[in-house]
């Protein structure tokens, strides 16, 4: 038997491993893991097939051009913009930066479990705030406040819950907050309000107003770039110098910089893709409901079926299965009676409907 042991924190951690199998093809209806519905952007493609033989050259430590697009894409100051390798990256680095032995960490409820994983790899306590009816609670965060508390994580839209935080529980939070705790905001699904909501804020503003406001975000969603892991942080200057200085050297490979770049300047596979979901959320919804379930409201490209108990949405999720269309288990995040789900293609949808429509005849399903 071995003495090697790592540190004693990671035998409790909650760990963070997307479930991709179980259906029955080796092409399935994957709506378990938040994809874009309509694949990768044909400029993301097209740069892509332009790399042809300068694969044995290292990338750039911070590729320029990929910042220079995010900047005009996004409005941000270039100085303060970080690419990474998917925001996990990020949420990893801020962990390790922030966090010494012992510290707190508070994460909400139904938060992104990488961001329990990542304080506790780090050394950190996580510290769970409360929701209230699946969405972040401001109050209750400010009631986990401490004076060992060095972090606080929040997504906005939440996943796996698809809820929104308004701009003013933002602001409240910003202000009660003491100016030593780091505020991280993961705005990874911001892209599918595309400013329809004007209570809706990604941070980005408070960043540039505040030394302890960050903002995350992602390729992997709209820009349907999940299979080159980029991402990318926005950061006051102090924060955005120490993660730089631990950011791994090449941490974002060239295709994933010169892909990224191309996507997202792509704006009509931007507006394709919203009117995509725009379409589609409404539309499926109403299907499942009207098969007799249960599905959330959202503000993403995903959302929340809740089932009339956990064995009931097991039974599904199994059904789906062997039909070849894959949810996610929400067991993990203490919803065993829920499924999340994706918008996919039309075709899937279509599939996906007649599904629902099956299982209201199955009495382990719908009872």
């Amino acid at each position: 038997m071995s003495n090697v042991t790592p540190k004693t924190a990671l035998a409790h951690m909650d760990i963070y491993r997307p479930d991709t199998s179980g259906a029955v093809s080796a092409d399935p209806i994957r709506l378990s893991v938040n994809e874009g519905a309509l694949g990768p952007s044909p400029m993301a493609v097209s740069a892509l097939r332009q790399m042809g033989e300068r694969l044995h050259r290292y990338p750039e430590q911070i590729d320029q051009n990929l910042v220079a697009a995010i900047a005009a894409y996004s409005g941000c100051n270039p100085a303060r913009i970080l690419p990474s390798n998917g925001s996990d990256e990020l949420i990893g680095l801020l962990a390790t930066a922030y966090c010494n032995d012992g510290d707190e960490a508070i994460i909400t409820q139904y938060g992104f479990l990488v961001f329990r994983q990542a304080v506790t790899i780090a050394g950190g306590v996580p510290v769970i705030a409360p929701d209230s009816d699946l969405t972040v609670s401001v109050d209750a965060i400010l009631e986990c406040l401490s004076p060992r508390t060095k972090l606080i994580f929040l997504a906005n839209p939440n996943n796996p819950t698809g809820t929104m935080i308004p701009r003013g529980d933002i602001e409240k939070l910003i202000a009660q907050v003491p100016d030593h705790v780091v505020i991280v905001l993961d705005s990874a699904y911001a892209e599918y309000l595309d400013g329809a909501d004007v209570d809706y804020t990604d941070g980005a503003e408070y960043v540039d107003k505040h030394d302890n406001v960050v903002m995350l975000r992602t390729f992997s969603k709209i820009f349907g770039l999940g299979a080159l892991r980029l991402g990318w942080g926005y950061f006051p200057d102090a924060i955005y110098a120490t993660l730089a200085t631990i950011r791994g050297a090449f941490s974002v490979n060239a295709a994933a910089a010169i892909a990224g770049a191309a996507a997202i300047s792509d704006k009509a596979f931007y507006q394709q893709s919203i009117a995509h979901n725009n379409k589609w959320m409404p539309l499926i919804q109403d299907s499942i409901r009207q098969a007799g379930f249960n599905p959330l409201p959202s503000q993403a490209n995903f959302f929340l079926i809740r089932f009339a108990s956990p064995d009931a949405a097991s039974h599904a999720h199994t059904y789906l299965a062997e039909r070849n269309i894959l949810l996610r288990k929400m067991v993990p995040y203490g919803l065993p009676d829920c499924l999340r789900m994706s918008i996919g293609t039309d075709a899937e949808m279509e599939q996906l409907a007649a599904a629902f429509k099956d299982m209201a005849h199955m009495k382990d399903i719908h009872p």
